[in-house]
């Protein structure tokens, strides 16, 4: 009888012992843990890959400004019977910017923070930017052929692209365009962004 008892206390003390055991030894983790400073690092340098290049070449064409005109373009001709007259006006969308499949090797280069571009020059998007729909006769009088209305359409034609590749234009095109890609740069993790355009 004493013999049993003796060993259910050996045993009680023995569990006792393994419980203050572990206990110590998770109060010893934790303070160990809690001395351990965790910090996350994150790397915001980008690389520009050549995935990323043929990416930004894939956009193709990207327009940075849009040119409205509208042009009234008259003739004359002097008959027997009088004068014929004709006047049509025409309405047009010019729209400016840049082709990226025309960059050149070497375009984009970067170096730890700073990422140089160089950009195609602007240019005029479509050549097809009158609207033959809208274009309406403002007044005609006697025949004329369809070689006299193709001259009065290339008459206005010239006038449009005058007026939308005009030196303002272009200048205000290649704002916008150094801002989105200023912008998108920056959206890359670049600080420094240097961009200039082709002539």
């Amino acid at each position: 009888m004493l013999k049993s008892k003796t060993i259910i206390y050996a045993k009680i003390i023995g569990f006792a012992l393994a419980a203050i055991a572990v206990v110590t030894a998770v109060i010893m983790i934790g303070n160990e843990v809690r001395k351990t400073d965790i910090s996350i690092v994150t790397d915001k340098k980008i690389g520009m890959t050549p995935e990323v290049i043929q990416s930004i070449k894939a956009i193709g064409e990207w327009e940075f400004l849009t040119v409205t005109d509208e042009e009234m373009v008259d003739t004359a001709r002097k008959g027997i019977f009088g004068h014929d007259y004709l006047a049509k006006i025409y309405y047009g969308t010019l729209r400016l910017g840049i082709n990226m499949h025309k960059v050149e090797p070497g375009w984009i280069t970067s170096q730890n923070d700073t990422v140089r571009i160089i950009l195609p020059a602007i240019e005029l998007l479509d050549n097809d930017f009158i609207d033959e729909a809208s274009t309406r006769v403002f007044h005609e009088t006697g025949r004329w052929t369809h070689t006299d209305r193709e001259t009065m359409y290339n008459k206005a034609y010239a006038k449009m692209k005058a007026n939308g590749l005009t030196k303002a234009n272009i200048k205000n095109a290649e704002n916008n365009a150094e801002n989105q890609f200023r912008n998108m740069m920056k959206a890359m993790g670049f600080k420094h962004v240097e961009i200039s355009f082709s002539k």
